[in-house]
């Protein structure tokens, strides 16, 4: 893929977001890595693919320009966006929607849609106002969803604030995408099914959904590989995906179709 010398902002830096930002690096791409200090160490990461880094709290008002305003100093323009960063709200009440606490819901939005607004508002204002390239863009910006937002699981993923919060994504990302076409900025969605990351490795030593899983994702042979959806992700920021925008992807090993 075609990312030699375009500057991405990548949030997040686990699994998704750290396989991301690896294969960005060996693309040829300039980085900036954002991300709270909690789990995987961004500095580690930053170090590792020699990426600017970024930490705090990315829902806080302000923090997204914070992010762009060092993008800008150290690279003067901003070619893409892949927002990775988000949390499972289990652990804050999300469930179904009559369990569902007011903590669960807030937190799950504020760090899967809230985040995504934010960062999409700054983003896209600066590629406004950047110059076309010689290809005619101004930069594209790929947003993490989920299978769960179209294609719900309620034995097992009854997480109705992640699934909210993933649908909003998918919405803003297709008007978006359709307002900002003309002005030649490409915004699409990569939605996976369940990846292996540090919220899904309770799934590992629960037998009843890892047979769930070689069912109702098989060409995964159960969890997705992080690798698999981050790759799908930069394919949309480079220049091969030039004419893909408004896009839902699934990177689900067939969770989608199969039925289960």
């Amino acid at each position: 893929m075609s990312l030699e010398n375009r500057v991405l902002i990548i949030t997040g830096a686990n699994a998704i977001a750290a396989a991301a930002a690896r294969m960005a690096a060996e693309a040829g791409a300039r980085l900036l890595v954002a991300a709270g200090d909690g789990g995987a160490s961004p500095w580690a990461l930053a170090h590792e693919t020699g990426a600017e880094c970024w930490t705090g709290d990315l829902t806080l008002a302000g923090s997204a320009d914070s992010v762009l305003s060092q993008c800008l100093a150290k690279f003067g323009r901003v070619d893409g966006l892949f927002q990775a960063a988000g949390l499972s709200g289990r652990r804050f009440g999300d469930g179904p929607v009559d369990e569902c606490t007011d903590e669960g819901w807030e937190t799950t939005i504020a760090h899967n849609l809230r985040v995504v607004f934010q960062l999409c508002r700054a983003v896209a204002g600066r590629m406004m106002q950047q110059a076309r390239r010689e290809d005619g863009l101004r930069g594209a910006i790929v947003n993490l969803g989920s299978v769960l937002a179209e294609w719900p699981e309620p034995r097992h993923f009854a997480m109705h604030a992640y699934a909210a919060a993933k649908g909003g994504v998918t919405a803003l990302s297709r008007a978006m995408a359709s307002y900002y076409a003309p002005e030649g900025i490409r915004v699409n969605v990569v939605a996976p099914g369940l990846a292996r990351t540090p919220a899904s490795e309770a799934a590992d030593a629960d037998s009843v959904l890892a047979a769930f899983l070689q069912k109702k994702q098989p060409l995964a042979g159960g969890m997705i590989q992080a690798q698999e959806v981050a790759r799908t992700a930069l394919f949309l920021l480079s220049d091969e995906a030039r004419p893909i925008t408004g896009q839902v992807v699934a990177v689900d090993g067939g969770w989608s179709v199969t039925g289960v």
